[in-house]
């Protein structure tokens, strides 16, 4: 009799996280879906410099839209006012670890001179094709293009978003560091700005289905790193960067697989 209050307790909360995980997916897809329909005729019918900034600025707001609503339900803490410190700084590059799905959400909800570079399957994504279009957001898939209107963006004096790793975390810390951070910052003469994104859970990881639930809440905090100057060799500084997240990063949880490579067991990126 005595362990009924807690077991009645435990399922209570499975089926607060249950409705926490579908409540947010699903309004995730109408923030995502609303704003993609109406950015298909405002990406036509707007001037570009117009049209840049209303995306940008939107998509800022719906994410932090978002998360707000995440943390009123309760199912996840977010400490990320470290990056109010960047909103007003010139152009730069903002570098952060990329440990899961929300890191590039958590990001632009507080910076919205942000440019992102995005994979081409997301940018042609019916939820968010047309959003990141309309804001300016630049294709990953032909590299001189990429770099050409990353370049551009930083000179308009925009942010930009690279994650060093290229994508989702699966070797602990970090992944190899590519060298497109480098190669764009010393092509541009700005600085890359490091940033540090740290949980307390493995939802969304690389290999975590959306439809797996999580223990909650979560919790996110966002930390703000070393600002490097603009390089002039990309794949020393490359090399150094990688280091650098290493050793930042070392003590943070580990939330990959036993069998999951380690930075710790391989000579960093050259």
């Amino acid at each position: 009799m005595v362990s009924r209050p807690g077991a009645l307790q435990r399922w209570l909360h499975r089926l607060y996280e249950i409705f926490a995980q579908w409540f947010g997916l699903g309004l995730l897809g109408v923030i995502a879906l609303t704003w993609s329909t109406l950015s298909v005729p405002l990406y036509y019918l707007l001037p570009k410099s117009w049209a840049d900034p209303l995306g940008r600025w939107a998509i800022t707001l719906g994410f932090r839209f978002y998360l707000g609503a995440l943390s009123l339900i309760g199912a996840c803490r977010f400490d990320l006012s470290a990056l109010d410190a960047l909103r007003d700084e010139n152009a730069m590059i903002i570098a952060p670890n990329h440990p899961c799905l929300l890191d590039a959400v958590m990001t632009i909800s507080r910076l919205p001179n942000m440019t992102c570079i995005m994979k081409a399957d997301i940018v042609d994504n019916i939820f968010l094709g047309a959003g990141a279009r309309l804001a300016g957001y630049i294709r990953n898939d032909a590299q001189l293009s990429m770099i050409k209107q990353s370049v551009a963006a930083l000179g308009n004096g925009r942010h930009l978003l690279i994650f060093p790793e290229g994508t989702r975390t699966t070797r602990w810390p970090v992944n190899v560091c590519k060298g497109t951070a480098a190669l764009i910052a010393g092509r541009a003469k700005v600085p890359i700005q490091t940033v540090f994104i740290e949980t307390d859970s493995p939802f969304l990881i690389k290999g975590w289905s959306l439809f797996k639930r999580p223990s909650m809440p979560i919790t996110y905090r966002v930390r703000l790193g070393r600002r490097f100057d603009p390089p002039e060799k990309a794949g020393a500084f490359t090399a150094q960067l990688e280091r650098y997240f290493i050793e930042e990063l070392r003590d943070a949880p580990r939330f990959l697989s036993p069998g999951a490579p380690s930075a710790d067991d391989a000579e960093p990126h050259r």
